[in-house]
């Protein structure tokens, strides 16, 4: 929400008052003046007028999962535990997955509730790189390189994926960076070879790693610096 929308929200304030208010450079936000109406306010928002407290904002949250093969990147599903149930956290139904993982996937997985960041994580137009570790039923060859940088056709949505990266690793093995998050695109992708994947285990997403010392199951909060990268 607009800084100045949320101030005229505000009982004591008239429409008036609030232009006056941000040109007399009265009002912080997260302890900072703010004069700009255009300044964008959330949740987590701490926001000030002199003395007067009018927004303590809550504290965002944000959570590195090592999610393991077999559990659901949901809030609650009736048949499988899901991420949120490996979190001992207290109100854990503010949460929410940025970014989603397969049943059989494991890996790397961010927990928050901060919408807004988790937007832009997960938007198309940001085009953060995910990184995988992938594992196939038969040899990975050097024409799965060409074709997965050119591009391929799925015909039941029509479209061509954007350039991925493959790096073999092994016979069977490979590294598979890919900026969109089609569904299931990376078994879909090794399909396109008729060449099953096997495993599949995120890595990284832009220029964040999954913690080597979190166990499948474990997690832990980010820092800020961590936050903060993207």
């Amino acid at each position: 929400m607009r800084l100045d929308r949320f101030l005229s929200n505000q009982p004591q304030f008239s429409r008036q008052q609030v232009r006056l208010l941000l040109i007399e450079k009265r009002i912080r936000v997260d302890g900072r003046v703010v004069s700009d109406p255009h300044h964008e306010v959330r949740d987590f928002s701490r926001i000030e007028y002199d003395a007067q407290l009018l927004q303590a904002g809550k504290p965002a949250r944000y959570f590195m999962l090592h999610k393991p093969p077999g559990c659901v990147s949901a809030t609650q599903d009736p048949e499988h535990p899901t991420v949120l149930d490996l979190l001992d956290e207290p109100d854990k139904h503010d949460l929410h997955i940025a970014g989603r993982l397969d049943f059989n996937t494991s890996g790397l997985m961010l927990i928050t509730n901060d919408g807004h960041w988790s937007r832009h994580l997960t938007q198309p137009q940001t085009k953060m790189p995910k990184v995988y570790y992938v594992e196939t039923e038969q040899v990975i060859g050097a024409e799965y390189v060409t074709q997965f940088n050119e591009g391929i056709y799925f015909a039941y949505e029509d479209l061509t994926t954007q350039p991925a990266g493959l790096q073999l690793l092994g016979p069977c093995s490979a590294r598979l960076s890919i900026v969109e998050g089609r569904y299931h695109q990376a078994k879909r992708m090794s399909g396109y070879f008729n060449n099953k994947v096997v495993r599949l285990h995120r890595e990284s997403i832009g220029p964040l790693v999954l913690d080597s010392q979190l166990a499948p199951g474990q997690y832990r909060p980010l820092s800020p610096e961590e936050v903060g990268l993207f």
